[in-house]
């Protein structure tokens, strides 16, 4: 399956100043699958080692010598490893002591040898007793697919062309197959396996079973803790589906348990952010920039890595989602702005902000911080998109600042001067060419 990011990993590839990659990402995105795919498409060799109990590799970095490491990659893989013909490919790499650090070396010492590295966010990112390669390694990081890479899994590459050249009175008239597509990617999702499933199977019931199959892999990460840390994290993990339902998804620790306290559940939250599975979107106190200096930390909404495996955590009816005529209504709640986020953060690879009054019912879904410029952004789940809140927020109390909003919903394509709207199927594309 064709992957977006492989366009980055060419550009590595061809760097001057390259240096070894860190493919970042949360567990089964596809990381191993799209490096020994470029591996393969892009050099004469390629040398893969997985990492995940493998005695050879654990005793690969019992020191730093380069030249014994790739010596001994070679005797045993019975391979000739040609720096600038050659790629070493290391998985799992947060399984085995020093392999991190090891980078620093491989950086210094032959940077003319493609190297890169895959490993889970946490992994990496929490390994307390190594030390990071700080300045000698590129990072990339990869997210579930998004919608148009879910096209180009189905054979539609033309659809995306369309909908990547913003030719808004075309995709007006393909509306109709890109909203049944959409409601295909808000039940299966972007996770690489659920993606492949339904595509050679059309089998649902074999598509939440795959999810559920992650889900579960999930599960084991978190039961790795102490027995209190792993309930926090997982009380919490079951209960964003519900907080996600609710009208106001601002995050409500009560919503958890009655008891709960958000001192009890601040590391619940950060071991999930860190794992990359949900993402923390916190509100700001003022629209202005950098939105980061008035981020308000007391108030958030937490949203999963892929609305796919938020069907499967709801228990969505997949006959509701792929065949229900008001299917984006009645999951309003669980699923647009879960969807919109994720394509936002693939594409932009960019955290967006929200804003809200308090005592107020006032509330902007998002605010991205784009090519110098804030974006304020309303998700609509559905044609009816009457609310006061964008247009107060932009023509009312903060005209001042001549924002040009967008609005993000079931209508076509529309620019009414201080507002543009575009159709849900169109956000990935919209941000992407924004980007460039």
């Amino acid at each position: 399956m064709k992957r977006l990011i492989y366009n980055d990993l060419l550009s590595w590839k061809n760097r001057a100043d390259r240096k070894p990659l860190i493919l970042l990402g949360a567990r089964q995105v596809g990381k191993t699958y799209i490096l020994k795919e470029f591996g393969t498409n892009e050099f004469s060799h390629m040398v893969y080692v997985n990492c995940h109990k493998n005695e050879f590799a654990k005793s690969l970095f019992r020191d730093f010598s380069v030249e014994r490491i790739i010596l001994e990659l070679e005797r045993f893989y019975e391979v000739k490893i040609v720096p600038g013909e050659s790629i070493v490919i290391f998985d799992e790499i947060q399984e085995v002591q020093d392999g991190l650090a090891a980078l620093k070396y491989f950086c210094e010492d032959m940077p003319s040898l493609h190297v890169a590295v895959a490993g889970s966010l946490l992994g990496i990112s929490l390994k307390e007793d190594e030390s990071y390669p700080v300045g000698k390694v590129n990072t990339m990081r990869m997210y579930p697919m998004t919608f148009t890479e879910y096209l180009l899994a189905c054979g539609r590459s033309q659809l995306v062309d369309m909908l990547n050249s913003l030719d808004w009175q075309s995709i007006n008239v393909f509306a109709e197959v890109l909203t049944d597509y959409l409601r295909q990617y808000y039940f299966v999702g972007g996770m690489p396996e659920a993606v492949l499933s339904y595509i050679n199977t059309g089998d649902t019931s074999r598509v939440r079973e795959v999810q559920n199959e992650i889900l579960d892999a999930y599960m084991r990460d978190i039961s790795k803790h102490s027995k209190l840390k792993a309930e926090r994290i997982r009380q919490l993990w079951n209960s964003i589906p519900a907080q996600l339902a609710r009208e106001n998804k601002k995050f409500i620790f009560g919503a958890i348990k009655k008891s709960a306290r958000s001192a009890e559940y601040e590391d619940a939250i950060q071991w999930l952010v860190d794992a990359g599975l949900i993402y923390k979107v916190e509100r700001v106190s003022a629209p202005s920039m950098p939105l980061k200096f008035y981020c308000d930390y007391s108030a958030f909404k937490l949203f999963l890595i892929d609305c796919g495996l938020l069907a499967s955590m709801s228990e969505a009816s997949p006959k509701d989602l792929l065949l229900g005529s008001n299917a984006f209504v009645e999951f309003k709640g669980a699923f647009t702005e879960n969807y919109v986020l994720q394509q936002i953060k693939a594409t932009a690879d960019t955290l967006p902000f929200y804003y809200s009054k308090d005592n107020s019912t006032m509330e902007v879904d998002f605010l991205c911080q784009l090519q110098g410029r804030i974006i304020p952004i309303e998700v609509k789940a559905e044609v009816n998109v009457k609310s006061k809140s964008l247009n107060n927020f932009v023509n009312i109390d903060f005209a001042d600042k001549h924002f040009k909003a967008l609005r993000i919903s079931m209508k076509p394509y529309i620019d009414q001067g201080w507002m543009e709207n575009i159709p849900l199927y169109a956000a990935e594309s919209y941000f992407r060419n924004l980007k460039t």
